[in-house]
């Protein structure tokens, strides 16, 4: 029995769709959510990401603004600049385009640690990281969040369920572990030092690939019915982009998949959407109530 097809264009709908009745909700309060994205130098993928960014948070009624700035920025400009975001009370998230220029590329984590974490929505910041870690509230990283919401929207029991995750990243593997955990989902995260990787993919309800190396996912790693969610996105021709996952064999042993592309990819926008919203919430809940320390 070929596998439930995920589509991410419908789920990043329905993302969107919540997302843009709290910008209206927010609007009665005064208060328009915006995000800023800054963007160094000329790499043209970037600059794709950037326009999708800005033409998602016109549809939904989210100030948006675009800061370029030219590939020979220094790390002290733009710490400065990220500094004059944070305290710009009309921009409630601030995103730094990755990848940066290769002069700045080296001082990335330190650049991304300026950013304001309750202006984070990118969910990078360590206090962020921690507040996942620990359970609490937190802006967390665009791409595993809405793998979990798009569990939840598709019906998917993750409480109790066994997840599996390939890719160990600070981005997708290990927030994933998190907020699966939160979740109540019994959690292994494997990486490249992992024996019997098989075995122990094939134990999994929920098998989340994300290592970056396509088709690595094949058949006889999954077990039959399971929900297998693939964020893997590689560059394989000119044109051509593939999976972590054997999308065509495996899907005749998922019970469950989504394709690439066309699958988790179109999540991360409507996720940074809401992730934007709720940092302008948490931002107008700190000047009624008080400052909240992060």
């Amino acid at each position: 029995m070929t596998a439930k097809i995920l589509e991410g264009k419908a789920f990043a709908a329905q993302i969107k769709a919540e997302a843009g009745k709290q910008v209206e909700a927010l609007k009665t309060q005064g208060v328009l959510p915006g995000l800023a994205v800054v963007i160094v130098g000329e790499n043209p993928a970037s600059k794709v990401y950037v326009r999708n960014k800005h033409k998602a948070c016109e549809t939904l009624g989210i100030y948006s603004e675009v800061i370029e700035m030219p590939a020979d920025t220094t790390k002290e400009v733009l710490m400065a600049k990220i500094d004059a975001l944070n305290v710009n009370k009309r921009i409630h998230g601030i995103l730094v385009q990755l990848p940066l220029p290769q002069q700045i590329a080296a001082y990335e984590s330190e650049i991304l640690d300026r950013i304001d974490p309750r202006k984070d929505v990118d969910g990078f910041h360590p206090v962020n990281v921690g507040r996942l870690v620990t359970g609490q509230p937190a802006l967390v990283p665009c791409t595993p969040a809405g793998c979990i919401r798009m569990l939840e929207l598709a019906g998917i029991p993750m409480d109790g369920a066994h997840a599996v995750i390939i890719g160990r990243s600070n981005i997708v593997g290990k927030p994933m572990l998190h907020l699966l955990l939160k979740k109540n989902a019994t959690v292994t995260l494997c990486h490249s030092h992992t024996k019997n990787l098989q075995e122990i993919t094939r134990q999994a309800d929920i098998l989340v690939a994300a290592i970056g190396k396509p088709y690595f996912v094949t058949a006889d790693m999954v077990k039959p019915g399971a929900t297998v969610i693939d964020v893997g996105i590689n560059r394989i021709a000119p044109k051509k982009l593939a999976g972590d996952v054997d999308f065509e064999n495996v899907k005749e042993v998922a019970g469950a998949i989504t394709p690439v592309p066309g699958g988790v990819g179109l999540l991360t926008i409507a996720m940074l959407m809401q992730n934007t919203v709720a940092a302008a919430k948490m931002q107008l809940k700190q000047e009624e109530y008080g400052k909240y320390e992060s």
